[in-house]
């Protein structure tokens, strides 16, 4: 058996990059709102996504159900380094709705302490019914820009950081109290293990050797210089920020 932390780690191939960290949705599932303007409605999905693919998957999937929408605007920013960067109008005057959006997934500040504008895995459409009265290529630009804002407001954010994972085998015995003794260390486990002759403590560290030798050091002292950390794959780790 296994229990989890609130730690998700990627499943996908780890790829090189030059960033170490940033921030995507958290979670798998779509988050929604719902923008009124001179009864124009503009309704805004994010979801998060690895390819583009999956990101015009999901526009797709959105286009049929809300099948007789005026327009279905989009865009979405993919990669660690957010190298991958995609827009549409879907019909709407060139410039006031796509880039728009697409500027509000760049410019969104995920780390206030630092603020850092380092979003990125996600997808925005923005669904609108024609109210009647047309708000002009400025007022456009706003109602596109404040509905993807809106939509982000009410969404949950992951730290995703480049993590090496490594492993230490214990006694089931002491399982509980090294586990203990790695998280208050400030060292992120993982995960747990249960095997039939004692436990797997999964832990990561950011993916530096300096922060490899701390944590090795650490668990050589917990445990009284009977255990090594084996260190394995490179990967990213999503930590919650809520």
């Amino acid at each position: 058996t296994r229990r989890s932390s609130d730690l998700v780690v990627s499943t996908q191939m780890f790829q090189e990059s030059r960033t170490q960290r940033y921030t995507v949705l958290h979670g798998i599932e779509p988050y929604e709102s719902l923008l009124e303007i001179k009864r124009s409605e503009f309704i805004g999905h994010v979801k998060r996504v690895y390819t583009t693919d999956e990101a015009r998957a999901y526009i797709d999937s959105l286009r049929k159900s809300y099948h007789d929408a005026r327009h279905v605007c989009s865009a979405f920013v993919l990669g660690a380094d957010r190298e991958i960067q995609r827009s549409s109008d879907d019909g709407e005057p060139a410039g006031t709705a796509g880039i728009p959006m697409l500027q509000a997934l760049l410019a969104r500040q995920t780390r206030i302490d630092e603020g850092g504008t380092d979003l990125s895995d996600l997808v925005a459409v923005v669904v609108r019914y024609f109210g009647g009265i047309k708000l002009g290529a400025g007022g456009l630009v706003r109602a596109y820009t404040d509905a993807v804002v809106q939509t982000l407001d009410n969404a949950h954010f992951d730290s995703r950081e480049r993590m090496r994972v490594g492993t230490v085998l214990v006694s089931l015995a002491e399982v509980g109290r090294v586990e203990n003794e790695i998280r208050a260390s400030g060292i992120e486990v993982l995960g747990t293990d249960y095997l039939a002759d004692g436990a797997q403590i999964s832990l990561g560290v950011f993916d530096r050797e300096q922060k490899k030798r701390e944590a090795q050091e650490r668990v050589i002292a917990i445990t009284s210089g009977r255990k090594n950390i084996v260190w394995g794959d490179t990967r990213w780790v999503d930590i919650p920020c809520f």
